[in-house]
């Protein structure tokens, strides 16, 4: 990054923030001039850089915050809190009338690093993008689907990653027309705090978010939109259920809904693609339907989400099922998808639940083949992308290498006993952390294949530490004075060791993979920050809503400060033009 000329060059998965010079000022206000160059200090946030998902650190962090989630998140949970704050159906009709047109952006998973978080801000920002020949005018309404920030909620990492980035590409409301309104549903990542910062930020019923007006009370909405569509948006997350003052609020708002009447349901995951290993996972969302919607005549015609880090859609003639998780966050497979779901998932289980419906995979982005042979690029990618946990493989391979060592030198006699109980305790060690890597959160989830490939794991990173204190004993280092022996290990074999090891992890997860383990831990670790996507949809003047899948195959790398430009113009712009393209075929519903 060179602060002098204001221009931001970064490896986009360089795991080390960008740090300011001197503590971030507030947000700039209508009087602050715009900033002249890229220092933290004149934008009011800092540049982080793509989260590196494998650190150590963040691992445990992340591990003991989803464990404190899982066993208090009854306690932590504030929704039954909103029930005393202001609750209201958004109209979203131009001037409240029936008819008219809306375009209305949608996107999810957005706040990780700089360099893909702003460039579909600021591609949302712009007035209008030319897609495959076709002009797409900028969405009057945003709606997020879940996962503003990462790794975890905090005030200053939905500053950073999520808020300051969005000032930045929309900072005043556009000079002519509607100001656009921004629209946000809570994801996992939002939610490990209990939603304490996610309330703060965009349930302030008149706040905004630098051009964008941020009108919701909750962390849930229905939003009336023109030619009876209807956009319903439902906080059910970390496996909770939809409480009691949330179903309230939509029984109030299906009031409204007439037959005929269409809906865009929104819940926080995909979970008719999380029912293809959970039966369960659906039952919240069949549920929701069943109940709230069905009863009214009204018709659920498409079903948005993100939470997978990509496009797919999945389609049978009623419905249309369309995962949109490109918003910022590390690209996740879709070659693992599966051709067809059924929805609700078949199952002996005897439960009341909507018949099962046939649904085909009509559509990815990226496709199945280009995931795949981004998938192989682990190899590569791993040991860049997490320095940290390179260092950490290191060590355990140093300890081992050393518990091997000093067992083989004393084979026999009566010291022979105390020095194979390092070699045990060291391999019980990584063969318990390499099982537990491969087993899913889920206990009943976990099958033979779990075991037998974390245990294949852990022998190879036991075969390294053999063969590592094979070389060491035929090396003459092990032979000066103490402790130099040491020294030099860490020196030397350290970094060494943890690059085969890192090798061997990525040589793992690229075979788990393939049979469906550890797959978002093998995209995870290599942080790929392009192709990306989003959304954006068309009511027209019949009532027919069109869909663009805009995807982004590259994602800016180089930034400039705009000080120039006239108020309501990006704060930052990329010193390249950014080039977008439709996914697949525009998606049209009656």
């Amino acid at each position: 990054m060179s602060r002098a000329s204001g221009e931001l060059t970064a490896d986009p998965g360089d795991p080390m923030p960008i740090e300011p010079t001197q503590k971030p000022t507030p947000p700039v206000s209508d009087a602050h001039p715009r900033p002249t160059s890229m220092r933290p200090e004149q934008l009011g946030f800092t540049l982080r850089r793509g989260v590196p998902w494998l650190s150590p650190s963040l691992l445990a962090g992340t591990a003991v915050r989803v464990g404190m989630a899982g066993l208090f998140g009854a306690y932590l949970d504030k929704r039954e809190l909103q029930s005393a704050l202001h609750s209201e159906i958004f109209d979203e009709r131009v001037g409240g009338a029936e008819d008219g047109e809306l375009w209305l952006d949608y996107v999810a998973d957005l706040g990780d690093g700089f360099n893909a978080t702003y460039s579909i801000a600021y591609l949302l920002a712009q007035p209008q993008l030319t897609v495959d020949g076709e002009t797409l005018p900028r969405g009057r309404v945003l709606v997020m689907g879940g996962d503003q920030v990462y790794p975890t909620a905090s005030g200053q990492q939905y500053e950073d990653r999520f808020k300051g980035p969005y000032e930045a590409a929309l900072p005043r409301p556009p000079a002519d027309g509607d100001r656009p309104t921004m629209y946000a549903l809570p994801g996992n990542h939002d939610w490990y705090d209990g939603l304490t910062a996610f309330l703060r930020l965009f349930t302030q019923a008149h706040g905004e978010i630098g051009g964008w007006h941020t009108p919701q009370s909750r962390s849930y909405f229905a939003i009336e939109l023109p030619h009876r569509w209807w956009l319903f948006a439902i906080d059910a997350q970390l496996d909770a259920y939809i409480d009691d003052p949330q179903l309230h609020y939509f029984r109030e708002a299906a009031k409204s809904l007439r037959p005929g009447d269409r809906v865009i349901l929104c819940p926080p995951n995909p979970t008719w693609v999380e029912a293809t290993h959970d039966s369960k996972a659906y039952d919240t969302v069949d549920y929701f339907v069943r109940t709230i919607i069905a009863p009214t005549g009204a018709q659920v015609r498409l079903m948005l989400s993100g939470d997978l880090h990509h496009y797919a859609r999945y389609t049978r003639p009623d419905r249309e099922l369309i995962t949109a998780g490109g918003g910022g966050a590390y690209l996740y497979a879709t070659h693992h998808l599966p051709e067809r779901l059924d929805v609700p998932p078949k199952t002996t289980l005897v439960r009341k639940k909507s018949p099962s419906q046939e649904y085909e995979l009509a559509a990815t982005y990226p496709t199945k083949s280009r995931s795949r042979q981004l998938a192989a690029g682990v190899f590569g990618r791993l040991p860049r992308r997490n320095p940290g946990f390179t260092t950490l493989l290191g060590t355990i391979q140093l300890l081992l290498m050393l518990a091997f060592t000093g067992a083989s030198q004393r084979m026999s006699g009566p010291e022979q006993r105390l020095f194979t109980i390092p070699v045990v305790l060291m391999a019980l060690i990584v063969l318990g952390a390499t099982i537990g890597f491969s087993m899913p959160p889920t206990a009943g989830n976990r099958r033979l294949k779990h075991w037998t490939l974390g245990t294949a794991h852990g022998a190879a990173q036991i075969g390294l530490g053999v063969l590592g204190a094979w070389a060491w004993l035929r090396l003459p280092f092990h032979d000066l004075p103490w402790p130099l022996p040491l020294v030099v290990a860490a020196l030397a074999y350290l970094p060494v060791s943890g690059l085969f090891a890192s090798e061997i992890v990525a040589g793992y997860l690229l075979v788990a993979s393939a049979f469906n383990v550890n797959v978002n831990e093998l995209f995870a670790a290599q942080g790929i920050v392009d192709h990306k996507s989003f959304l954006r949809l068309h009511l027209d003047g019949d009532g027919t809503l069109t869909i663009y899948p805009i995807a982004v195959d590259r994602v800016g790398r180089r930034w400039r400060a705009a000080p120039d430009a006239p108020s309501e113009k990006p704060w930052i712009e990329p010193t390249r033009p950014l080039t977008v393209r439709l996914a697949e075929k525009p998606i049209r519903l009656r």
